[in-house]
């Protein structure tokens, strides 16, 4: 493994030499935050026990992205999201198995939050093929350490556990009973996608509060996190077309791909009309689009930084893999994912709410400026785009600049003469006989005239005296 990734590197320092040294600074500088298994530690991340050991070499197993991000999180609050991700896992996993009878399945989802606390309880009849199956052969582990979790916590994880486990039930039953393996519309897609993403948003969202890190009135916000949910959702949705596709998973709704003369969704990759295929694809990232800046509202509301952090990387890294899919007919053949390069930039960059900001504008530029003007959603996608260069200059004006020094303006900006002549304005107005303050690099021209008239006054009475002096004394 080490000298495949020795040999890795160095392809990549020939090939890619940009990204090898993004890639060299990121292993050698970005360094873990937090050691979950170091001594001083085991009191909130639970090592010491062997349950618990467990259930984070279940996390490491089960989660693509989140398992790092989860463990630098403070306090207790990495051990608790462990076990909310986990048991949402196993949730997930039961309504993915298509091996699973409907008059088995349905009881068994419904159900699933009562099981999560009953001792002892596991589940060992998942298709031998299903990835996560282990988890739910060895859920007992998860049930225990479940129990020992704080009530608060506990409560909020099975309250989000009961409401998606019945739309996960609904849907599930519907497949089954009705034959349709097809979402029909944009608002049930929407509701689809809360029940498995939108609830994981809010039920993180009353953790960060109940935690105390966060305010209390955080987890009021329920339409911000349930955004924050859909963006990242929706954007692996269309990532993972072709994968889905493959194992009869459909979640793209009919309402879109059917207006471009397509049967079934299949007919993307294996009906050669590219074009046609691009523009669903287009409206798709549109639709996941719209959930951007209701996304930058709640990231700005963040105050504890390790909750920021995990929060901000997943909705860059969705940013990024949008204009990566967008217009990208590549990702009808397989799945594709944003170079390793361009994943350590973003988690470096992803610290503070305005170099996020910056990160959706770029992107959302670059997605325009690969907009097609024939593509049907070319105008709206240029509003939608435009809206979040909005956002991100009403809340971050980019002819403010941020230096060493302070706060500075650029002065080829024409807002900044603007600024600057209501800056007098009102100082004009608070202070109506006051010299208005110079502003920052203005020559003090009028300093000058006060010092220079002084000296000239000076000179002049010197000469005067001198000259009378020796009028009256030769």
């Amino acid at each position: 493994m080490a000298i495949a990734k020795i040999a890795s590197m160095l392809g990549l320092l020939l090939t890619h030499p940009d990204e090898f040294r993004i890639l060299l600074q990121f292993y050698v500088f970005h360094t873990p935050k937090r050691d979950i298994t170091s001594q001083q530690e085991h009191p909130t991340s639970g090592w010491d026990r062997q349950t618990m050991r467990r259930c984070w070499d279940f996390l490491d197993l089960t989660s693509r992205s989140f398992a790092a991000v989860i463990k630098e999180l403070d306090g207790d609050l990495a051990r608790t999201i462990c076990m909310y991700y986990l048991v949402l896992r196993g949730l997930d996993t039961i309504e993915d198995d298509m091996t699973i009878p409907d008059g088995i399945k349905q009881p068994l989802l419904r159900s699933f939050h009562e099981k999560t606390v009953t001792p002892g309880w596991h589940f060992a009849e998942s298709g031998p093929n299903e990835k996560d199956r282990q988890l739910l052969v060895e859920y007992a582990t998860i049930v225990e350490e479940v129990n020992l979790l704080k009530p608060e916590y506990r409560q909020v994880i099975l309250d989000v556990c009961n409401k998606m486990q019945v739309g996960m039930a609904d849907y599930a039953h519907k497949a089954a009973t009705t034959g349709s393996i097809y979402i029909a519309t944009v608002a049930e897609y929407d509701l689809y996608c809360h029940y498995v993403a939108g609830l994981v948003g809010e039920g993180l969202t009353a953790i960060w509060s109940a935690s105390g890190k966060e305010a209390p009135w955080l987890r009021e916000e329920l339409g911000l996190a349930n955004s924050m949910g859909l963006l990242l959702q929706k954007t692996n949705i269309i990532r993972d077309f072709r994968e889905d596709a493959e194992e009869s998973r459909f979640f793209w709704p009919r309402e879109i791909w059917a207006r471009y003369g397509f049967n079934e969704l299949k007919e993307l990759y294996q009906k050669g009309d590219i074009e046609h295929a691009t523009w669903v694809q287009s409206e798709m990232v549109l639709d996941a689009l719209r959930h951007a800046c209701d996304s930058l509202d709640y990231l700005r509301l963040l105050k504890n930084q390790s909750v920021f952090v995990f929060c901000a990387i997943p909705a860059c890294m969705a940013m990024a893999t949008l204009a990566l899919c967008f217009m990208n007919p590549v990702m009808f053949q397989r799945s594709i994912k944003i170079r390793k390069a361009e994943a350590a930039q973003l988690i470096m960059r992803s610290t503070n709410p305005r170099e996020v900001a910056l990160i959706f504008r770029d992107y959302a530029r670059k997605i325009h400026h690969k907009a097609k003007p024939q593509d049907p959603n070319f105008l709206r996608l240029s509003v939608m785009c435009s809206k979040i260069e909005v956002w991100y200059e009403r809340n971050y004006p980019s002819f403010v600049v941020l230096g060493q020094d302070g706060i500075t303006y650029d002065p080829e900006d024409k807002r900044t003469a603007v600024l600057k002549l209501e800056e007098k304005r009102t100082y004009a107005k608070r202070y109506p006989n006051a010299v208005p303050p110079r502003e920052h690099g203005e020559f003090p021209w009028e300093l000058v005239t006060y010092v220079g008239g002084a000296f000239a006054i000076v000179i002049l009475f010197s000469a005067g005296l001198v000259y009378t002096i020796l009028k009256l004394y030769g």
